[in-house]
């Protein structure tokens, strides 16, 4: 037997949850199903919601990004002491 409930949602988050639903083959009703048979049998709640980054944060990850597409990296080091030499020079 099925019911029907209404849930409110952003519709960025509908359509968003709609596209990973079908990219696994499932509808969304599917998906909503299986989580909460997930909920059910584990008796658990797991929320993930990432923060995004700020901007000064991708600003930070793009230089570091073209730095290392450039070859600037440090050379490894086995040991910190030998680290911490370098950084002296």
């Amino acid at each position: 037997m099925n019911t029907v409930i209404s849930v409110k949602l952003d519709l960025s988050v509908r359509d968003s949850a709609r596209e990973v639903a079908q990219s696994a083959g499932l509808t969304l009703s599917a998906l909503i199903n299986a989580y909460l048979r997930q909920v059910i049998a584990t008796r658990h709640i797991e929320l993930y919601a990432p923060e995004p980054m700020t901007p000064k944060l991708e600003k930070m990850i793009g230089r570091a990004e073209k730095d290392i597409a450039a070859g600037r990296v440090s050379k490894k080091f086995a040991r910190a002491k030998d680290f911490l030499a370098d950084l002296k020079t």
